[in-house]
């Protein structure tokens, strides 16, 4: 069965994107889902502009399952509902 995808957006030098991380990676071992992080400006030089532009001025994102769920901090009642809710995405 599939698990649910969270990927952090982030640049280097953003203590809260540090912050956000952490709090993430507890509720993933908790919740079971995928976390990856995504530094923003890493991606831009590497070819891959539209995180940066999109979101580059709210960092850090939280996107589930690709879209986005809440931006400069972790809606923790929110992520929790919402993965409640949706159940296991399907394959």
């Amino acid at each position: 069965m599939a698990r649910h995808q969270v990927q952090l957006l982030t640049r280097a030098g953003c203590p809260v994107c540090v912050e956000v991380h952490a709090q993430l990676a507890e509720l993933a071992a908790e919740l079971g889902f995928d976390l990856h992080a995504t530094d923003v400006d890493a991606a831009a030089a590497a070819g891959d502009t539209a995180p940066r532009a999109e979101f580059g001025d709210r960092l850090p994102v939280v996107l589930l399952d690709g879209r986005e769920h809440s931006y400069w901090e972790v809606d923790e009642a929110r992520l929790r509902a919402d993965l409640a809710e949706f159940g296991r995405p399907a394959l």
